[in-house]
């Protein structure tokens, strides 16, 4: 039986819009002309709203209350996607929604989390190469600053937390297997556990600021080439890690952002004399333009960290249920056992359809989206990932939503994890015999 082909605008659109990005020529186009390029393929949804594949080769919907365009996951249904129709729009397309280029070109990296796979053995070798030669370092000649006086021991140098912090900033979702090699490698260097238990290490994602204030600290205190050699052992770090697709994104940020200090054409040394603030925006002036980060716009970061969600979800279409619904479900469940009044924090950011179900399900008992939240730390058989890769990304997704909206909202990370991510372990935790990516056989866990 021949199958028949079904029209769906929003591949079409996003398959006319990357081609026509990738064409040489886009980025030689005045920015008026881009922006009227991307509006000529605006789609209209039989329910009214428009949507367009914009910045950073994501979608956009625009809130037919005020005609703002909210960062917004497609729909997934398959009628609502056929329905949808190509219509001109005459309003102006913001130039922040526009595509540059390079946002469609970048590898967006892996969502999911380090509890199945395991960071590859050759990665957590190059790691560990660099955590032995700063064996012996002298905390007077290289002090701790900040948040890292609290996680290593009293005698521990800052060498060591510049390794520890470049790969928990480069982390997507810092949750980590309790047996995870990349940190037991630090074990010695730690002042108490790690939050979290003997399943999953809860990370909190260290902050650009932490990594600054060692660097900065050094400089002011008259001593630059150690504070130059602190910052080349982040990014050796930062290229050891880069492989591994849930570091990359980050470390190539990284990489870039110390790039000129790395060759001596930067003035950070005469910049931090100005003090640490000064420091972190010069090196936040460098990101790739196409990079979101929480160290620079914690709204957007946690606006893409909804999206990653959403798809992360995608595995529910087929079953008849909206991955947008069901994730702002999993956000009011993690909302609910933390910080219930954080949610005013996150309206703002979230499109008018995201906003309306975390309100009502936050507000109403009863409500049946409610029957998607995690109980006696399970989630609902109808949720479950039909394989452990797909929970390895939902667990990521979630965890990484989680640190988004405490890192917005100035809420702390618990210590045991977010609700949803927390009910995701027990699925990729039976089996403790991970297969490690690119590596034939597994590594031997520590125990």
């Amino acid at each position: 039986m021949t199958a028949v082909w079904q029209w769906d605008g929003f591949d079409a659109i996003e398959r006319d819009v990357r081609t026509m990005v990738a064409d040489p020529r886009w980025a030689a186009l005045p920015s008026l002309a881009r922006a009227q390029a991307i509006a000529l393929r605006t789609l209209a949804a039989p329910d009214g709203g428009r949507w367009l594949f914009g910045a950073h080769a994501r979608w956009y919907r625009q809130d037919p209350a005020d005609g703002r365009w909210h960062l917004t996951a497609p729909p997934v249904d398959r009628g609502f996607r056929a329905a949808a129709r190509v219509v001109q729009v005459t309003s102006i397309i913001l130039p922040h929604l526009v595509p540059t280029g390079p946002d469609f070109t970048t590898d967006r990296g892996s969502v999911q989390g380090f509890i199945g796979p395991d960071v590859p053995y050759e990665i957590t070798e190059r790691v560990r190469d660099l955590v032995i030669a700063q064996r012996g370092r002298r905390r007077e000649d290289f002090p701790l600053t900040g948040s890292f006086t609290e996680i290593f021991a009293k005698e521990v140098a800052s060498p060591v937390a510049a390794i520890w912090g470049t790969l928990m900033w480069c982390a997507y979702a810092p949750a980590f297997d309790g047996n995870e090699v990349l940190l037991s490698m630090f074990g010695e260097f730690l002042a108490r556990p790690l939050p979290g238990d003997e399943w999953v290490r809860w990370l909190p994602a260290a902050s650009l600021d932490d990594l600054v204030a060692l660097y900065g600290e050094r400089v002011r205190a008259g001593h630059p080439e150690a504070a130059f050699r602190l910052v080349a052992l982040m990014a050796d770090t930062a290229d050891a890690v880069r492989d591994d697709p849930r570091f990359r994104r980050r470390a190539d940020a990284l990489l870039i952002m110390l790039d000129p200090l790395l060759r001596r054409i930067a003035q950070d040394h005469s910049v931090a004399h100005h003090g640490d603030d000064a420091v972190r925006q010069a090196w936040l002036s460098r990101r790739p333009p196409h990079v979101t980060l929480p160290d620079s716009s914690p709204g957007e970061h946690f606006q893409h960290a909804m999206y990653d969600l959403v798809q992360a979800l995608a595995f529910l279409a087929p079953k008849g249920a909206d991955p947008r619904a069901v994730a702002a479900s999993l956000l009011a469940a993690d909302l609910a056992a933390f910080a219930p009044r954080a949610a005013d924090g996150l309206y703002p950011w979230l499109d008018p359809e995201l906003r309306h179900i975390l309100h009502v399900v936050l507000g109403d008992p009863s409500h049946p989206l409610r029957g998607c939240w995690p109980r006696s730390g399970e989630l609902p058989s109808a949720l479950h990932p039909p394989d452990r890769a797909a929970a390895a990304a939902l667990l990521g997704a979630a965890y990484a939503t989680g640190l988004a909206w405490c890192r917005l909202t100035g809420t702390a990370v618990p210590g045991r994890g977010f609700a949803t991510a927390s009910a995701l372990v027990h699925r990729l935790t039976h089996e403790r015999d991970d297969p490690i990516p690119g590596v034939s056989g597994t590594y031997p866990r520590p125990f």
